[in-house]
């Protein structure tokens, strides 16, 4: 009977372990993507690792405060940008350029542990592995980036008519919970 109970203890000690592994995706290609401390997660894995450990993962969502009130955002996500709008227009880029938030690590500091399991999120996985690189130099050990963040990456495929929009991957894409409801708990409230 002992020698069963420690076959069956072991099998699921091993499934775990694989589950585990199953879990975590692969380095992304994409350099401005890949992050000092190595860990790395999609959003449909993210969402998984959460569910199955509520209080356990926390989700970080580190895009603007505009975008996490007027795109959407994970309900259980924190929000906490890692840069903000500046509104000075970049004709170049046409876009307008962002600056850091030099508060980051401080508001990240208050939220959660050094040793806490925080996956980030942002647009597309750049900016997330640029603020998992921000907590891993301020001692946080258990960081992932979402590699394909809240909308995912642009269409490649020219013949598509999808193509140049977010619709390949990313959390609003893989059909996960998204709300537009303000928690005062999770958004972002800048020190006066």
């Amino acid at each position: 009977m002992l020698r069963i109970r420690s076959i069956v203890i072991f099998a699921a000690l091993v499934c775990l372990l694989f589950s585990g592994l199953a879990l975590a995706a692969d380095k992304p290609a994409d350099e401005k993507k890949q992050t000092k401390a190595g860990l790395y997660v999609t959003a449909k894995e993210a969402f998984e690792q959460w569910s199955a450990d509520k209080d356990g993962v926390k989700i970080l969502d580190c895009r603007t405060p505009e975008e996490y009130v007027f795109i959407g955002h994970a309900p259980m996500a924190y929000n906490i940008p890692g840069r903000f709008l500046s509104y000075d227009f970049n004709a170049e880029k046409k876009a307008y350029a962002m600056k850091p938030n030099d508060g980051f690590v401080a508001a990240a500091q208050a939220k959660f542990k050094p040793g806490d399991v925080i996956m980030i999120m942002c647009r597309s996985g750049q900016r997330s592995a640029e603020c998992v690189n921000r907590l891993t130099d301020a001692g946080f050990t258990k960081v992932y980036t979402i590699v394909d963040g809240f909308e995912g990456d642009p269409d490649k495929d020219q013949q598509s008519p999808t193509f140049g929009k977010r619709t390949v991957n990313g959390w609003q894409n893989a059909k996960l919970p998204v709300t537009f409801a303000l928690d005062p708990a999770l958004v972002y409230l800048p020190k006066p």
